[in-house]
């Protein structure tokens, strides 16, 4: 045997050893089908089992984003289970979380949290986070993110105090 197949060899063994000791678990009882005694792996357990239903692809569609932001309007941003319920029950809060972030242009909705806009409001965000974006170089497939050297961040902190004290006047 070469020394690169004795290598492979000794990688393997080591790859079973690893499974007899971390997957099988006696507290959970479905486990103790997955590996062989061997260490190898079953690979019946990991197939679907017979009869399972394929699940059919989804599309997110207008009339869903148009439900996504009369949402926003009723809940605000991070009200995503109210909204999953109320409205859009074939996607989850994460789902949610994921095509707002997509609709605000911002990675971190942490600064929207409770904010409630429309359709022109909802833009208007859009278009801001896109400025920041394209002026510090963050702007990635659509979405305004944070540098490391937190200059996105002061941006939005000095935008954001520029506005309460509009509102103060």
């Amino acid at each position: 045997m070469s020394p690169a197949s004795e290598k492979e060899r000794e990688k393997q063994e080591w790859v079973k050893k690893m499974r007899l000791k971390f997957c099988i678990r006696p507290e959970f009882e479905i486990t103790k089908n997955m590996i062989y005694p061997d260490g190898t792996l079953n690979q019946d357990y990991f197939r679907p089992p017979k009869g399972a239903v394929k699940e059919e692809a989804r599309k997110w569609t207008d009339v869903e984003k148009e439900l996504l932001i009369k949402g926003i309007e009723k809940h605000g941003i991070g009200s995503f289970g109210d909204i999953s319920k109320e409205s859009l029950p074939k996607w989850s809060t994460n789902d949610l979380r994921i095509k707002c972030i997509r609709l605000i242009g911002r990675q971190n909705l942490q600064l929207y949290r409770g904010w409630k806009g429309n359709a022109e409001d909802i833009q208007r965000e859009y278009q801001r986070n896109k400025e920041i974006g394209l002026k510090y170089g963050t702007w990635k497939q659509g979405v305004l993110v944070y540098d490391d050297d937190g200059l996105v961040e002061k941006e939005i902190l000095a935008q954001k105090k520029q506005e309460e004290d509009v509102d103060m006047d």
